[in-house]
């Protein structure tokens, strides 16, 4: 595949609205539309034309680095077009890209149907809120979007720390900061480090994936910063005890206590195709914390967190499972397509039958 066939490829992409694209040998592009992924007749590729793809859109100093770990994740851009964050891979001895397009334009709360709880969150003025979900999620997408709203109806120092940046901000009313790992630092630790003492208001961590990470980020909400950072759970009371999970045994119950004291929200969402066909939406889990749930969480007692968020739903909290059976009872998602997200088949099933509750 010659570079004017990739970037063809990458210009397809906006032209079919699809959010991923494969290309591995002997297997020609494949687009993931609205959620399933789809074959084009563009022909089949040799490991050859995939190598000569990578080499069209990376530096020297990324070739150099995939050929020293066998994995790189990179942003690209075409302008006027979109960006895109890239993920390369080595299977079976060849060269597999899998590359998600980010549109320049920030979607905003509005755009994305986001619950509007979302834009209070991020007017905090300090504590840890966590956007979890699995991957492909829109987690970027929603942290995207708050920024925006910030960045237009706030006045904050904002650092985002991103592995790869994918959405690029201009500032507004909001100075936004962003670093990329492995160009502008080497670790997120590292970086948010160094981002308490670059004059923060709001640190946005794109992924809080170990020990330092996380030790960091709680001292980063201890000191009056509002800290932003994704994980890969369905739900809330999972998010809890990833979190404290961790840690070392000998460490948990203390961070449990801190958790307690930081945390101000989790927001869980997953992605469906709609019933029509077209596009995508999401369904949340949305845990606002209240003087039970710090509780509840100083204690351990993570297994009722659902029990609790349910009796203060009147006051913006829901769970997963009730806002998948809205999605079907409005006939926006399929029941078939609910089941496979839900964290509870029977209570979902129960509550499709039970319009009432909404």
């Amino acid at each position: 595949m010659a570079m004017v066939d990739i970037i063809e490829c990458l210009k397809k992409m906006v032209a079919l609205r699809a959010s991923d694209l494969h290309i591995k040998a002997p297997t020609g592009p494949i687009y993931r539309i609205d959620g399933y992924l789809c074959k084009c007749e563009d022909g089949e590729i040799t490991a050859e034309d995939v190598e000569a793809a990578f080499s069209s859109i990376t530096s020297e100093k990324q070739k150099a680095e995939f050929y020293k770990n066998l994995e790189l994740d990179f942003s690209y851009s075409i302008p006027g077009v979109a960006r895109y964050r890239i993920n390369v891979e080595s299977q079976r001895g060849t060269l597999s890209l899998a590359i998600r397009m980010i549109p320049f334009q920030v979607p905003t709360i509005e755009e994305l149907q986001l619950p509007d709880i979302l834009k209070d969150l991020i007017m905090k003025p300090r504590g840890l809120i966590v956007v979890s979900g699995p991957t492909g999620s829109g987690k970027s997408t929603t942290l995207a979007a708050m920024i925006d709203h910030v960045n237009n109806h706030g006045n904050r120092s904002i650092i985002t720390i991103e592995d790869p940046i994918e959405y690029v901000f201009a500032d507004n009313n909001c100075v936004i900061l962003q670093r990329e790992l492995g160009v502008d630092t080497r670790s997120f630790p590292d970086a948010l480090r160094s981002a308490l003492r670059h004059d923060p208001d709001v640190i946005v961590v794109g992924e809080m994936r170990d020990y330092d990470t996380v030790s960091t980020v709680i001292a980063a909400a201890e000191t009056g910063h509002l800290v932003l950072g994704t994980l890969h759970t369905i739900d809330a009371p999972q998010a809890v005890d990833r979190l404290v999970d961790l840690f070392p045994p000998s460490q948990q119950r203390q961070v449990r206590v801190q958790f307690s004291q930081i945390i101000e929200a989790v927001v869980c969402q997953t992605l469906l195709p709609k019933a029509c066909g077209h596009d995508r939406i999401a369904a949340f889990e949305i845990m606002l914390v209240n003087d039970a749930i710090r509780n509840q969480i100083r204690e351990g007692r993570t297994f009722e967190l659902h029990n609790t968020m349910q009796m203060n739903m009147l006051n913006g909290m829901m769970l997963l499972d009730i806002d998948l059976a809205r999605l079907v009872n409005e006939d926006i998602v399929k029941k078939d397509v609910a089941v496979t997200k839900c964290s509870n088949r029977e209570r979902l099933e129960r509550l499709v039958k039970q319009k009432s509750v909404f």
